[in-house]
Parts: structure tokens; C-alpha cells; sequence
């Protein structure tokens, strides 16, 4: 059995809103490249698309989806109003945000042409300030926190939050995701050393351990357990002398749109082990809720009742497991 939580979960990440816009064109029939030093032109799209994101917003979402209330940790900008009463009509507290007087919340601007090739931007704008966040304040506010995750956000606050985590001896959720492909091996050491959990997908774990110059028995000497996602081969669990766990993705999953997919399988799992369930019985909820997410087009945007998701668990993962989890669902 894993630990089971009882505490606030503290979700400190980035918090931001992708505008997704679409060409119905080639943006190469408009490049000469005998030019690109003077490049200069413009694309009339077709539609925009506004999709709430970040990872601890999506992270927790799924948290209230599931009947959490987790706490978001992060830097937004005065433009935050309306994505703060989406969340909190999911069950999120939203009280202990960090509200920039100087910048908008972190954005992702991007231009799709028919070939699929993409002009993109991401302004950090007051994801920034996450490195003035101090988590004391917070926990004094809604409780000792069962687990604090740190996830993908300005560098400076994910050090932050971690030193605190370890100095304060919050039990903390290493999930650095985004950051690893730009971090240093230094920055990786710090983050993922004393984790509770460290969450990654394959590619990331390969690449913790090529930057650190930790093998794979010495990340396990430093976390208490690994929690790899495979994609559609589903999530593996290790954790030192211990036999690996396999779980194996839902069945019968019809993906459309990837983005979000790894945030709603970190919620599910620790919701599961809110409700006192088991590594591998965690490790299903979260590939269900994963599936639901990757059948949709937006990271928010996924909705079902408790019939249906304890339904879709039974087709993947059996009736003890269904069992298990449907009075939990209400």
C-alpha cells in the first residue's frame, strides 16, 4: 500500500492559456529564402481557440474533477478572473495564487499551417514570479499538506519550493517534466533528490539520468517511487527492492490530442491515493482518467459521470477494481 493521504495537496506549476490559431495555407509558399534576414509577413487564420492550461491548473482539475479540492500554487496575471472561477467551480482553491501587478499569466501563441508546421511563442509573463511564493503562509492557511508536487514552472521557484519542502519536511512530488530537456544537471539533482514520487514519462527518465549521471538504481536510491508513464503501453512503478509494477492503458481509446494526457494521469493517481488505494489500483484510475483526456481536443475540456468512468474501469482493468473505486466516486 502507498502512503495514504490525508492532508492538503499542494500543486505548485505553471498556470497558463494556450490561443491556438489555424492556417489554411502552406507558410512556406509565403518564405523566400533568399529573404528570411528580412522576414516579414502575416498569416489571416481561420479560427482561434482559446484553451485553459498549464500544469498544475490541469493537475488540478482533474483533482476536483474527481472530488478533491486541491490547492493551485503558482504566478498569474490580473487577466486571471476568468480562468480562476472555472477552476473554482471544479473545486479548486485558488485562494493562495500569486497575483502579478506587472504581468499577464504565462501564454503559448501558436499558428498551425495544413502541413502542420507551426510559428509559436511562449511568453512566461508572471509564471515568473512563482519564485516569490513562499510556502509556509499557504500551509498555515489549509493544513499540513500530505504532498507538495512541484512540477514544470520558473526554475528559480521550483528550487524554491523544493528547499522549503526539505527544510520545512513537507513530503514532496518531484515533477519536472518541461524543464528537464533545458536544465541543468546541477538543477535536476536538487528537484528530484528527497522526492516522495518522482513522476516522468520514458524519454524523461532516460534523460534525468544522462544529465544527473545517476543510473537507474541511483535515481530509486534518492526517491521513494518512480512512476514512469509509457504512453499507450501504459505506466510502470518502481521502487528500490521492490518488483516493478505494470500497468497496462486503457482499453479501447480513441486518441485525438495528446496535450494534458501526463497532468491527468498524475491527478488520478493521487486522487486514488486519497482514497487510501494501492500503487497499482492508483496507477489504473490515472490511465482512465488519462484516457478521457486524450480523446479530447484541450487539456480541460474532458467531462464524464461517476457511472461512466467507473464503467470505462471495469472494461480495462475489471470488477475488484471498479469496486474498489466507485464508492469514492459518489
Amino acid at each position: 500500500m502507498f502512503p495514504h493521504v490525508s492532508g492538503a495537496l499542494l500543486i505548485a506549476a505553471s498556470i497558463a492559456t494556450d490561443h491556438l490559431m489555424t492556417f489554411r495555407g502552406k507558410f512556406a509558399d509565403s518564405l523566400v529564402v533568399e529573404q528570411l534576414d528580412k522576414l516579414s509577413v502575416s498569416f489571416l487564420v481561420d479560427d482561434l481557440e482559446i484553451r485553459r492550461g498549464g500544469v498544475a491548473a490541469n493537475i488540478c482539475f482533474g483533482l476536483g474533477k474527481l472530488g478533491l479540492s486541491p490547492v493551485l500554487v503558482g504566478a498569474v496575471g490580473e487577466d486571471f478572473g476568468d480562468y480562476r472561477s472555472w477552476l473554482e467551480r471544479h473545486g479548486v482553491d485558488c485562494d493562495h495564487v500569486h497575483v502579478s501587478d506587472s504581468k499577464h499569466t504565462a501564454r503559448f501563441v501558436c499558428t498551425t499551417d495544413e502541413t502542420m508546421a507551426q510559428f509559436a511563442s511562449f511568453y512566461p509573463g508572471a509564471m515568473s514570479e512563482a519564485r516569490l511564493i513562499e510556502l509556509a503562509p499557504i500551509v498555515k492557511a489549509v493544513g499540513e499538506p500530505s504532498y507538495v508536487l512541484i512540477g514544470a514552472d520558473d526554475p528559480d521557484g521550483m528550487l524554491r519550493h523544493t528547499d522549503e519542502c526539505r527544510q520545512r519536511g513537507y513530503a514532496f512530488i518531484a515533477d519536472p517534466s518541461q524543464q528537464l530537456a533545458f536544465g541543468s544537471g546541477e538543477l535536476i539533482q536538487q528537484l528530484v533528490d528527497g522526492a516522495t514520487i518522482l513522476f516522468s514519462n520514458e524519454y524523461e527518465s532516460h534523460l534525468i539520468e544522462s544529465k544527473t549521471g545517476w543510473s537507474a538504481a541511483e535515481v530509486l536510491e534518492r526517491v521513494g517511487t518512480q512512476v514512469t508513464t509509457l504512453g499507450a503501453a501504459g505506466v510502470r512503478i518502481t521502487r528500490q527492492g521492490e518488483d516493478p509494477i505494470v500497468v497496462q492503458a486503457c482499453k479501447n481509446v480513441n486518441a485525438v490530442e495528446p496535450t494534458g494526457v501526463g497532468d491527468a494521469f498524475r491527478a488520478a493517481f493521487l486522487a486514488a491515493t486519497a482514497w487510501g488505494l494501492g500503487l497499482e489500483r492508483s496507477a489504473q484510475v490515472g490511465c482512465t482518467l488519462a484516457a478521457y483526456v486524450v480523446e479530447t481536443v484541450g487539456t480541460q475540456e474532458y467531462s464524464f459521470t461517476s457511472q461512466q468512468f467507473v464503467a470505462r474501469l471495469a472494461e480495462s482493468y475489471g470488477a475488484e477494481a471498479a469496486a474498489e473505486v466507485a464508492p469514492h466516486l459518489g
